[in-house]
Order: structure tokens, then sequence, then C-alpha cells
């Protein structure tokens, strides 16, 4: 069993521990209050280091690759925010209201970096153009993801108006620009520190969990959340995955891309964010909503997880095969 759990992801240990946590010991009143302003300064300090490490010379150069990077704009904040669409108003009848809308905010997410990137590099893909594509779609995550929200969801979107935005704008946006701006005394700290940065990200996505949650919780989500209810998490996570991967390969191979675009294709467009996900969702919604609209954001993460491994594996064993013959 502790080899088992050893080999389980880092972050999906965080994300399952902050569950158990919240469900356990929720935080409330004052110290939700608390909770959330730690939170809120965390996300801060969290696009400040991806300003600071994502270098602009790579950020111009994989702008160029457009062959890849306009089909895979339009398939995350296009095609796969239709699916989610499509999702949402299927689970709508059987399931509460919040859990249901989670399907749309889950579709109209950007890609992973890390992780999108990491596969790409083992399934022997572009790397390059998998961390500058990624990069990219949370970039414009922070001007597509809320408008398209709104847009999809309707009167449904009551939550969001023009503070919302500022505030969304002022908290990823922001720091990030001036993480770039400050990238030229930085870079060589934020390299040597790479691994400490590394925890902090896994912390901040926790505690966004954990907040998001505890508001939950307080909210009666367990209690609401039947068999019935349990399947449709299952059945449509599984279904918008299978459509993302599937769909996100095929359309590279319509395209004619090369084999290392295709894989990075696959990857940052079959793979949604819950480093995007969580914790906009603090910043977005009610607190006693916040959890129940990121089930299905974090089942699909861990399921992703699950997934992107053989998948890679298989990818770089065709490609070792393809070298061979050659």
């Amino acid at each position: 069993m502790t080899r088992l759990f050893a080999r389980i992801d880092p972050l999906v240990r965080l994300i399952l521990g902050a569950i158990l946590l919240a469900t356990l010991l929720p935080a409330t009143g004052g110290a939700y209050v608390l909770a959330q302003a730690i939170s809120t300064v965390a996300i801060f300090v969290l696009f400040l280091f991806y300003g600071m490490r994502l270098s602009r010379r790579e950020v111009w150069e994989g702008l160029g690759n457009h062959r890849l990077l306009v089909p895979l704009v339009i398939w995350v904040f296009g095609v796969m925010a239709l699916a989610g669409w499509a999702v949402w108003r299927a689970a709508e009848p059987v399931v509460p209201a919040s859990l249901a809308l989670g399907f749309l905010y889950l579709g109209v997410l950007p890609s992973t970096v890390q992780s999108a990137t990491v596969y790409c590099s083992l399934a022997r893909g572009n790397v390059a153009s998998s961390v500058v594509a990624a990069a990219l779609l949370n970039i414009l995550a922070v001007f597509l993801t809320v408008p398209l929200y709104s847009l999809l969801a309707g009167s449904e979107a009551q939550v969001f108006d023009g503070t919302t935005l500022v505030k969304v704008l002022t908290m990823l946006l922001l720091p990030f620009l001036i993480g770039q701006g400050l990238q030229t005394v930085t870079h060589e700290w934020v390299m040597h520190h790479r691994a400490a940065i590394a925890m902090m990200d896994r912390g901040v996505i926790a505690l966004g969990v954990y907040v998001a949650f505890s508001g939950a919780v307080g909210d009666g989500i367990w209690s609401r959340m039947d068999p019935v209810a349990w399947l449709a998490v299952l059945l449509g996570c599984g279904l918008l995955l299978a459509f993302a991967y599937g769909g996100a390969w095929l359309l590279g191979g319509a395209l004619r891309l090369s084999r290392g675009d295709r894989i990075s294709l696959l990857f940052a467009g079959g793979q949604k964010s819950i480093a995007m996900g969580a914790p906009l969702a603090t910043l977005l919604f009610p607190p006693a909503t916040a959890g129940t609209v990121l089930l299905p954001l974090l089942v699909y993460h861990l399921s992703q997880m699950v997934a992107a491994a053989p998948i890679a594996g298989r990818l770089a064993r065709g490609a070792q095969g393809e070298a061979v013959r050659a």
C-alpha cells in the first residue's frame, strides 16, 4: 500500500487530502475568511511566478507555430467549450444545478502547463511547442474563460459582472505581466529554486480546493450527491475525456501536422488545468457553490492523469518503432 501510494502523482495526493480535510475539518466563519484571504494572496504569487518562469523568447518563438496554435485555440475554447455545454444540458435534469454547471466550467478551462508538457516529452512530441501552446492557452484563458462561461451559461451565470472580471484580471493577468517584467533580474533565482516553486504551485492548488470544498461542505454537498449524481459525474467526465483526447488526435491527423506537433495538440487539447480552475473558482463563485462546480474538474483531472501515462507510453513505443524501421 505504501508503494502504491508513493506512485500516485503528488498533486493528486494533495487534492485528495484537501478534499478529505475540508470534509472532516471545513473552514467556517472567521477561519473561512482567513483561508480565502490567504488563498487570494497565494493565487497572486502563483501567477507572478508563472510570469517569471516562462521565457519571453520561448513565447515569441512558439507564437510563430500557427499551424499548431490556431487549431489548438479553436479546439480548447471553441469545440471543448461546446462539448462542456452539451454535457451540462444533458446532466441538468438529473443532478444539482451547480454540479451540472461544473461541466460547462470544465469545458471552457485551458490546458495544463506542466503535465501536458511532461507527457508530451514522454511521448516524444514537440516539447518546445507544447510549453508555449499550454502557456498561451492559460494566458488567453484570463480573457476568454469567464466571458465564454457567462455567454454559454446565459441566465445561470449570475455571479459574473464587470467587478468580477476586473478581479480576475487583477489576480491573474497583472501578476503574470509583472513577472514577465521582472524576468530579466529574477530568471536565475527562479531556475535555482524550481523545486520549491513547484511545491508552492501544488500547495496553492490544494489550498484553493480546500477553500472551495469548505464552502460546499457547509452547504451539504455530500448529502446531495446521491448515486445518480455520482454516476452522472463519472459518465460525463468519461465522455468529455474520450472526446477531448480522441478528437484532438484526429484533428492533428486531419491537419497533417508533424508527429511531434500532433502529440503536442493531443495533450494540450485533451487536458484541463486544475491550476487555473481551482483558484479561479474561489474568485468567481459563492462559497456554497464553488466546491460543487469544481467536482467535475477534479474527477476529470484525476482521470486525465490516469489516462495520459499509458497513452504517452504507447506513442513513445510507436516513435521508437518508426525510428528503428527508418
